[in-house]
């Protein structure tokens, strides 16, 4: 090989060499810059919700004060029932809720869709260290249960109430405010709005001058019976255009929600063209079957309208009274379709 040969195949070897070095350098840096860039956009990603997060604090007013909530709460705990419906309603699984009155520990009805959720205690005394280990994002609680333990339930995590438990409509509201659901909030109680349109139209139609009729809600204890003037199911009553004996409007008038008759010489201010009645009083089943039977079987019950016209009907007590949401509302709702033999 010459001298010459030599040097030029030396020099085209360098080159070549230098070449590829730069070419190995360049795509080096290309992923060093591309790298830096995704790490730049990912801090900016981040760096953007967290100031979306921090703009999107909501005041929300409630029964027991104001609080604030940051950005869309993913981690909730709903202590009563209806607010533990409202939140499977607004599609959203609650970490913990309180156990259900009956059906235990949760309704039939919720059981597929809270498969996982962990049960805080009752309603009533729900157990604030196992509340805390589920490290909530937001606690729905109700000023009625939850007075006295507000303060310890907010440290715990930002806790909005409802003054009771049964106004179904402001739960939905509520919680839909605080979960920043408030479009499906909105779309929930229009289609029940709608719905209860429906009802209305067809049920006065089916009666005609009959319409609208009255109504009595009664529940046989153990050792007494009840009428519920309002409250849950006497709500819905009167949205659908039911009405009462004029006995029972003077106890609306009053704010009564519970008549307790233990007499049966109460039993006329039950009189209604339709009864609703259910048997409650966990535990005392067989003494609830005997004040049934003992009030039922009572001259003063054979002569009210209701009865006399075959007019009385045992319902669900979960969707009835028991659950106390909407999901349970439209529960109701289908079973007086059913009841009116109405179309859907």
């Amino acid at each position: 090989m010459s001298a010459i040969t030599y040097a030029f195949e030396k020099k085209y070897t360098v080159s070549l060499f230098v070449v590829i070095l730069s070419f190995v350098l360049f795509l080096a840096g290309c992923g060093d810059q591309t790298g830096k860039e995704q790490t730049d956009n990912q801090k900016e990603k981040e760096q953007t919700e967290q100031t979306t997060d921090s703009e999107n604090v909501r005041e929300i007013t409630h029964a027991m004060g104001t609080t604030s909530i940051e950005g869309t709460p993913k981690r909730i705990v709903t202590l009563y029932q209806g607010a533990t419906d409202v939140a499977v309603a607004l599609g959203v699984k609650p970490v913990g809720a309180v156990e259900s009155w009956v059906e235990q520990p949760m309704y039939n009805y919720l059981k597929d869709d809270l498969e996982g959720t962990s049960i805080v205690g009752e309603e009533t005394q729900p157990n604030l260290e196992e509340i805390a280990k589920l490290k909530p994002d937001l606690i729905i609680a109700s000023k009625l249960r939850h007075e006295k333990i507000y303060d310890q339930l907010s440290q715990i995590a930002p806790t909005v109430t409802h003054d009771t438990v049964f106004k179904f409509k402001e739960t939905v509201e509520l919680m839909g405010e605080a979960m920043n659901e408030e479009d499906k909030a909105d779309k929930l109680l229009a289609d029940w709005d709608h719905r209860v349109a429906d009802f209305n139209t067809k049920i006065s139609s089916k009666l005609g001058k009959e319409w609208p009729i009255e109504a009595s809600v009664l529940n046989f204890r153990a050792d007494h019976s009840r009428i519920y003037v309002s409250g849950y199911a006497g709500d819905i009553l009167d949205e659908l255009g039911f009405v009462r004996s004029a006995y029972q409007q003077e106890e609306m008038e009053k704010g009564t929600v519970v008549l307790k008759l233990t007499d049966k010489e109460s039993i006329p201010s039950m009189n209604a063209d339709v009864l609703f009645y259910f048997l409650s009083d966990p535990g005392q089943e067989n003494a609830v079957q005997n004040t049934y039977e003992d009030w039922t079987n009572h001259p003063l019950w054979k002569n009210l309208d209701a009865v006399k016209n075959d007019q009385v009907y045992q319902i669900d007590e979960v969707a009835w009274n028991m659950a106390g949401g909407i999901r349970s509302a439209n529960n109701m709702l289908d079973q007086l379709y059913e009841h009116f033999d109405l179309e859907k």
